[in-house]
């Protein structure tokens, strides 16, 4: 149990354990000494454990509601990342485009360069397939409409 007062100082009010009773302290809001009164029922505060006698305690009823239909999912379990499934250990079908218009740097076309790495890096034994792409797009600068091609590789990541 713990003892509330207040300081005679500058009215704070404080709280201390009732077993520092008659001891001397300094008020921590305008640090003069002060001597704990003693406890009494006017200035004692009561915890939650004198608050848990029989007497006190009260019998409580809850209902669960009860439905003959299926249960609905009301949060739905995400579908795991892609990291999550490599780190698995799954070996699952992945997809690498190479487009020649991202290849391109001033005066050098590296196109086979990237591709080569590409496939160096992916394995020769994990490689389903190699397919050539062409599409057209409109370049935003002059607005035409242009052709390029690239490479699909499908593979086991």
């Amino acid at each position: 149990m713990d003892i509330v007062f207040k300081c005679p100082s500058c009215r704070q009010e404080l709280e201390v354990d009732a077993g520092a009773a008659g001891q001397s302290i300094a008020c921590p809001s305008c640090g003069k000494s002060i001597v704990i009164p003693p406890p009494d029922p006017t200035n004692m505060k009561v915890g939650i454990a004198a608050h848990s006698s029989a007497a006190s305690r009260e019998e409580k009823h809850f209902s669960v509601p009860v439905s003959e239909k299926p249960v609905e999912l009301l949060i739905k379990k995400a579908l795991p990342t892609l990291e999550t499934a490599v780190k698995d250990g799954a070996r699952r079908l992945k997809v690498k485009t190479i487009r020649h218009s991202d290849c391109k740097e001033v005066g050098h076309d590296n196109f086979d360069v990237i591709v080569s790495e590409a496939l160096g890096k992916i394995g020769d034994d994990n490689i389903v397939s190699i397919n050539s792409i062409n599409y057209s797009y409109v370049e935003m600068g002059s607005q035409k409409i242009l052709a390029d091609f690239g490479v699909l590789i499908v593979y086991r990541g």
